[in-house]
This record gives structure tokens, sequence and C-alpha cells, in this order.
């Protein structure tokens, strides 16, 4: 938002230029983004955080720079309320006296504190003279509504230092009136409304909740239909605003209106900022009573925009200023401990230092008995933000400077203790990175199919989920990972690697267990392209097709390799997301701990795909119960290998698994390596059976092989083979 300098050193006498006015503010929280202009004319473009709306104006921020600064800040003064002189600390407190609201305190104020038992029920107030009434039918919705009657106003245009004031924050100067309801919400915070008092019918105001049905056309001129979660101000018949959102139509401020009524209001948050999202409207005023208004301050608010009506249109006040209060607004105190103080800054600030920075903000502190110094911290009515004492040690941090405290570490015994699972996270990434994959992060939300598709544990629902679409907390990274991969697909790119590191959710017992897990898919195209030349042809998919599920084997077992283990073992009992037959469940050390394959054609199809997909899932929280693989060195073998081939008849339901097993029995020592060169079915071999050619290579590390013991090794092997069912071909 812009904020006038000028116009904030109407209240406090900086003794500062504007630039650095701007860096002091900025460097108490009070953002100051840029600044444009000069002179008379400076703005300061702001960056005020949601939990600081007592500094959305220029008043509060004149508040912020009187108190870094130590000086006295100047009232707000009016005709017909005044807020009390500044105390010796220099901070004027906006708050409700005797002097701004004489006909609330002739009423009776039997209401209690808020969040306590026993809240008094609402009551109507009228003005004396006047015989209108205010009645608040929802106090949780309006805890005070203060209103002044305004006749005889000529409405026109407001007069220009007005009018210029407006136009260098980018707000439209209207007329005397709504532009004195617009100054005020600038200079003092609390949003006000005029109502043309001729168009509200039977006398009254009413705050409730609307009537299912019930229509109002607001000042935007859109017909609006009401539900009984809206909070309205109504007339007698009829509504007539959205309850700190925006006025109605039907009664608002024209060329013809001759008598004004004033509001200034505490609306609750929470059902201003439903009322708002429900009618998609966002409302300078909205936003100052979602973040929460200033309880105290209805009374001066009310009696600036009736001053300022009267200063450009003329006009007289009818009676007093009505006050109708259903509840008090009224923060706890809060215990300071100057013990917890030094304890979190590090900073030995002396006892007087720590009462004066929190009394220059508007806190009042009243000593505790004990042995060590305590206070209690009465807060003060716009700073709402203020519930807990860690919340007053940084007032007191921020105002003494962050840039005051030292430099220091903070003390520790021993040594620091780094976590195990860092290394073995960083080797796993730093391994898929190696084989070309580009590392993603998913939302950790997914939909109700999504997890009927691919969680197999209890899931986790959201309280206040975004949206149908993100409504429980994932059980599975492959949601994400399809999505990102589609996302790629639909803009072109084929080639596709990527995976995700990231946690899990699953319901246990009454809390929910996170679980580590590792996620990585590649497209066909991917694999394709990336396969070596002389891999392994699969020739019943062709010449041109490499067997892509060894692909994504051989990376599973990349990843596994980095870590100790003593088997690793393959089955066919994946998830049913994996297609049959092209995808694996790997087993180390027989405990089962990824799963990989083609994503099935069904889920290709529903989440719509361009090509086939290959995944991996690997459950990082047991891979990293494995120690990380030592790299031990292994000289070169000085003396030749030799090599065997064998071509065997097996039948489909031999598996290359029961083949390495057999070999693996043998038990032979100067067994180098053993695997599959080529696969065939079709052609001449029968079907139900494939044609494997299989390569032996025998080294020793200390002599030179005799032809005899490479003919012997060969001949038990083939004897092996023999015994699963295979037949040696020619």
């Amino acid at each position: 938002m812009k904020l006038s300098a000028q116009w904030i050193r109407e209240f406090v006498d900086v003794p500062v230029d504007n630039g650095r006015l701007a860096e002091d503010l900025t460097s108490i929280g009070i953002a100051v983004e840029g600044i444009s202009g000069e002179g008379a004319n400076t703005v300061f473009e702001m960056e005020i955080g949601t939990n600081r709306p007592d500094a959305m104006n220029h008043y509060g921020v004149a508040r912020e720079a009187a108190a870094f600064y130590g000086i006295a800040l100047k009232p707000i003064e009016t005709s017909g309320a005044k807020a009390p002189r500044e105390s010796e600390s220099g901070n004027a407190a906006l708050k409700r006296s005797s002097t701004q609201n004489p006909a609330a305190e002739a009423g009776s104020h039997s209401g209690s504190r808020s969040g306590t038992a026993g809240a008094a029920p609402s009551r109507s107030t009228s003005s004396a003279g006047s015989g209108f009434a205010i009645v608040i039918d929802d106090k949780d919705g309006c805890a005070r509504y203060t209103a002044q009657i305004v006749r005889g106003v000529k409405i026109a245009n407001s007069p220009e230092h007005l009018a210029s004031r407006l136009a260098l924050v980018d707000q439209r100067a209207i007329n005397n009136a709504a532009d004195a309801s617009n100054y005020t919400l600038w200079e003092m915070g609390h949003p006000t409304h005029a109502f043309d008092l001729d168009l509200l019918q039977g006398g009254k105001i009413v705050v409730r909740r609307a009537r299912d049905g019930e229509t109002l056309k607001t000042l935007d001129g859109v017909d609006r239909k009401l539900s009984s979660e809206d909070l309205i101000i109504a007339d007698a018949n009829r509504p007539v605003a959205l309850a700190g959102v925006m006025g109605g139509f039907d009664t608002m401020i024209t060329d013809k209106t001759k008598n004004i009524l004033i509001e200034s209001a505490w609306f609750d948050p929470v059902a201003v900022r439903k009322t708002a999202k429900r009618h998609g409207l966002h409302t300078d005023a909205s936003h100052r009573f979602e973040r929460g208004a200033d309880y105290g301050a209805t009374s001066l608010a009310c009696a600036l925009v009736s001053q300022r009506i009267m200063e450009s249109g003329g006009g007289e006040l009818e009676g007093s200023q009505i006050d109708a209060v259903a509840r008090e607004i009224d923060q706890a105190p809060v215990v300071l401990r100057i013990s917890q103080v030094h304890r979190m800054l590090g900073s030995k600030l002396e006892t007087h230092q720590i009462l004066a920075i929190l009394k220059r903000l508007g806190f009042e502190l009243v000593p505790e008995p004990g042995a060590q110094p305590e206070f209690s911290v009465q807060i003060p009515s716009w700073r709402l933000d203020i519930e807990r004492e860690i919340d007053l040690i940084e007032e007191v941090a921020r105002l003494h400077g962050y840039n005051n405290f030292a430099n220091t570490l903070p003390s520790f015994s021993g040594g620091v203790v780094e976590n195990p699972e860092t290394a073995k996270a960083a080797k796993a990434r730093s391994t898929l990175l190696a084989l070309g994959y580009n590392e993603a992060v998913s939302l950790s939300f997914v939909s109700n199919e999504d997890a009927e598709t691919f969680s197999s544990t209890p899931v986790v629902e959201l309280a206040n989920p975004l949206s149908e679409e993100a409504s429980l907390m994932r059980g599975s990274l492959l949601p994400g990972m399809l999505e990102m991969v589609a996302f790629n697909l639909n803009r072109g790119t084929d080639y596709v690697r990527l995976f995700e590191m990231g946690d899990i959710y699953e319901g246990s017992g009454f809390g929910t267990a996170e679980h580590a897990r590792i996620c990585f898919a590649a497209t066909a195209s991917a694999l394709n392209r990336d396969m070596p030349q002389g891999g392994v042809l699969d020739k019943s998919k062709g010449e041109a097709g490499l067997d892509l599920f060894r692909s994504i084997k051989g990376d599973v077992e990349r990843v596994l390799d980095a870590f100790e283990h003593n088997t690793l073992q393959y089955d066919d009992k994946s998830s049913e997301y994996y297609e049959p037959g092209r995808s694996a469940r790997v087993l180390v050390n027989g405990a089962p701990l990824a799963q990989f394959g083609l994503l099935h054609p069904q889920v290709v199809t529903r989440r719509k795909l361009r090509q086939d997909v290959y995944v991996a899932e690997i459950n990082a929280e047991e891979l990293y119960k494995h120690s990380l693989r030592l790299i031990r060195y292994e000289p070169l073998p000085k003396y030749p290998g030799v090599e065997r081939d064998f071509s065997f008849l097996f039948p489909d339901k031999v598996t290359f698994d029961q083949i390495e097993k057999a070999v693996q029995g043998l038990v032979i020592t100067e067994l180098r390596s053993f695997g599959p060169v080529e696969i065939f079915r079709g052609g001449s071999v029968l079907a139900g059976s494939y044609s494997i050619l299989l390569r032996a290579k025998f080294q020793s590390h200390d002599r030179t092989l005799r032809e005899d013991e490479v003919n012997d090794w060969t001949a038990r092997i083939v004897s092996e083979m023999q015994k699963l069912g295979g037949t040696q071909r020619a």
C-alpha cells in the first residue's frame, strides 16, 4: 500500500529526512519497499504484514516512528471526540473513554470480555433526542456498533486538500461523505460507512445473520443472494449492507441526500472473511476487518467522519453517538519475565530499557511479586497480534534494533551430530542425477481417486482441503510424479526422466506417520534413446525395440548397488497399477524394498499420458537402514580371462533368476560374470519356449587358466541348465 510521508509527519515530529525514515521503519518491520515523489508529495510504498493491521494507516506508522525515536505522538482530536493525551512515554492511545462515548457510559456495560463464559446478551441502544435504535442480534459477529446522525448535510465535492491527500494513496475522490469515510480509514485505520438516513426503514439498524433467500444489491450494482452464514447490516425490513465488506446500493449517499447515519463497528474477522470470500469481494474495509480492527477506535472514527462531513457540507449532529456494545473485546494480560528476555535475545538489556521500549509502544506494565523481575503486561486494543510472552520479546528486539545485538554462536557441548541418513540420501540423489534423471518436487496432496489407485496404507484426510483434487495427504509419490511427466509430455517434451525424494503419509492410530520414499520415472522415448548399443535385444519386439524394462531395472540396481546387501532378488508381486509381465518387485536380503516396471495401460489411458511410462518406487526408509557400500580397491587381473557362450531352449516358466541361482550354486570361484546376451522367441522356436544366449567369463587373479579347467566348469553349467529343463542348441 501507499502512505504519504507528510501525512505521517502530521502526528510525529520526525527528526530525520524521508530517506532515513524509510530505512528506520524498515528496520523495525514496517517495510518501505520504495519511495516516489518529493517534498509534500513523497509517498512510501509499504509492505505491511498481515498480522499488523494497526500499521496499515498513517497514524499507526506514526505511532511506530514515535516509539522508535522516543518522541511524542500527537493525539487525534475532533470536536466530538478526542483521543487521550499522550502519556509520559509519548504514546497516544486510541481507546473508548467517557469523553468519546457519553451515550455508552450512560447505558449498562454488562458485557463480558471476549472469549469468557457468560457473555451478556445483545442490547439495543438509542441516542437521546434521535429515537434511532441500534440492535445487535449477533453478538459473536459484531461486538460493538457505534453510530452518529448528521442532519442538513449538502453533498458536494470534497475540499482540495482532502482529495489531493487521497490521490497520493491512489484513492479516487467521490463526494464529501464517501471521502470523509475513506480519508479516516487511511488516517487511523478504522473502516466506517455512511447511509442515507432517509432511506433506512423503521428507525433502527439491526446487525444479524441473513435469512436464506434474502437479497442485497451492493454498491457495485450487483444483486447478491444471501445465505444464513452472511453477517449483514439491516434496517427494520431488509438488508442494507454486507457487514465489514460493502454497503448497499439502495441506501447509498447521493446528491439528494440530506441526512446521514455514520456507522463505525467492530466485526468478527472470521465472519467478515467468510462473507467476503463467499461473494468474491475484497475491499479496503474487509482487508482491515479480516485481520482484526481496533475495538476501541469505533467512537473516534465515527466522530472524525462526522466532523469532516460537516466541515465540507454543513449540517449538525443530532443527539450524541449511539454506542451498542454486545460484548467487550479485552485481551488478557501477558506475563513477561525479564529472565526470558535475556535468554531469548542473548543480551543483558537493562530492565528499564525493556520497560521503556514496551511503554513507548503503548503497553502498560504492572510489576508482579517474586524474586525475579516479572511484569503483567496489558495489551493495547490495536495490537491483536500480541498473545504470548515471545511476542513481547520480539517487540523488544525489533525496537532495540536487531543490528545492535552482538553476533554470537549458541553454546553447545560436544560435537555436532550429523544425521546418518543425510549422506545416504545424497548418494541416492547423486546416482539418479548421474543416470540422467532430473529432480522434481510435487504437491503433498492427492485426490481420493489417486489414493484409491496408488495408496496401500490408511489415508490422512485434510481438515480444510484446498479442493477435492487435493483433499488427502499423499500415500505414494507416484500421483505427483505422473502429473509432472504428463505436464512435460503435454508441452512437447518426449524425453522425460524425473525423480523425487520425499515423504508419504499414513494414518497411524490417533496420529500421522511419515515415511521416506524415492520415486523415478522415464518415458519410453527417453529409455530407448539412452539405451547403449549392444544391449539385450528382445526380438519379439522387433530390431528397433530395445528391452526398456531391463533399462529401468538397471537404474534401480544402480541405486541399490550403492548400499551394502547380501542378496538381490526379484518376483512378480508388484502393485496392480503395473503391467503384469513387465514389472517386478525387488527383495533385498529377502525383504521387499522396491518395485518397478511399465505403468499399466489403463492407468496410462486414464491419465492421458501420450506414451508408455516406466516407473520405480523405492522404500527409502528401509533402504537407509543399510550401510553405504564401501569402495574397495581391487587390482586388475594380470592373467587373461576366458569367455564361453551357451545357447539353450527353455520353457517360458523358467526365469533367468532360476538360471542364475543354479549357476551360483556351483560355487565356481573363478566365475567372474554370468548373464544373458540375447533372447529370441518365434521363428523355429516352439510356442511356450524361448531361446537364450548366455555368456560366462572365467578368470583367475594368480594364474593362467587351463583348458581342462574351463571345460569342466562349462560342463557343470550345461548340466545345471539341463536339470532346469533346458535343451542345449548346436
